[in-house]
């Protein structure tokens, strides 16, 4: 898993996981590479960091409430969101810092030529 979320590291993508249930998730802590860089089996380093991982367990009131039909069951939604997605706007902006690709560059036209 190392090995491909390394070589991932330099696409514009994003890896996020969710952890379901009580397991010892703390190889998805890792591949987070919120405390150290993610390092690959030969150990080179990832390019960027691409994952986000987030233990539901930890937004098991949210849960709760949003299998109750609780009135707080949109606010439950919208922490568990935005948790999930909390990492994803930096990295997409070091992906494209590391592409050297300029706000707005990627979707202009190029010029046409007229014929005579």
């Amino acid at each position: 898993m190392n090995r491909a979320l390394v070589a991932a590291s330099i696409l514009p993508m994003s890896v996020i996981i969710v952890g379901v249930g009580n397991a010892d998730f703390g190889d998805m802590v890792e591949l987070d590479g919120d405390v150290a860089p993610l390092v690959g089996l030969e150990g080179q380093k990832a390019a960027r960091d691409i994952v986000q991982f987030v233990p539901f367990n930890d937004f098991v009131s949210a849960a709760a409430a949003i299998s109750s039909g609780d009135e707080n069951a949109t606010a439950a939604k919208t922490l568990l969101a935005r948790e999930v997605l909390a990492e994803v706007p930096a990295q997409v902006v070091s992906y494209m810092q590391g592409m050297k690709i300029l706000p707005g560059s990627w979707n202009k036209k190029p010029k046409e030529k007229k014929e005579n």
